[in-house]
């Protein structure tokens, strides 16, 4: 089973409504938002932070971009920088680099939303590959990740 039917498998289990959006091949979030036909404040792009000793994922709006230093006061960390691709490959099992859904809990990884991504009803999201995205409600995205709302994107 790959981890994108376990990630399917997993939003079954919890009786969340969702859609598989099947769209040419996409590599960054901005590009995901214009071949999927969705706005891209609706698009929840996962980066993964090194947080002093620990991975976190970070999950903002696609045209937003990370305040290292206000990230750093939400996780509780001295230092946080942007994880190198050689630290966290492993942690994401069977899904393609860079495609990583920001269900980071499934994965062992602790979760920070940005508050402007909490202002709209439903999210997408890369859904483990290049050319397959998931939308559902925040809401239920929320109730299964439980992650940490805080306030630490900038516009780009």
């Amino acid at each position: 089973m790959t981890i994108a039917a376990k990630l399917k498998e997993f939003l079954d289990n919890n009786n969340v409504q969702y859609s598989v959006l099947t769209h040419p091949e996409a590599f960054t979030a901005q590009e995901l938002a214009a071949v999927a036909h969705v706005r891209g404040k609706e698009l929840a792009k996962s980066v993964v932070v090194k947080a002093d000793d620990r991975l976190v994922l970070a999950v903002l709006p696609a045209p937003r971009k990370i305040d290292l230093n206000r990230l750093s006061e939400a996780v509780g960390a001295r230092e946080v920088r942007l994880a190198h691709e050689s630290e966290f490959g492993s942690v994401f099992p069977g899904c393609e680099l860079g495609a990583m859904p920001p269900s980071g809990n499934l994965f062992g990884l602790e979760i920070v939303v940005d508050e402007s991504l909490t202002r709209d009803a439903e999210i997408v999201f890369h859904a483990c590959t290049h050319t397959e995205a998931i939308r559902m409600k925040y809401e239920d995205f929320q109730r299964l990740a439980k992650p940490t709302i805080s306030d630490f994107s900038i516009a780009n």
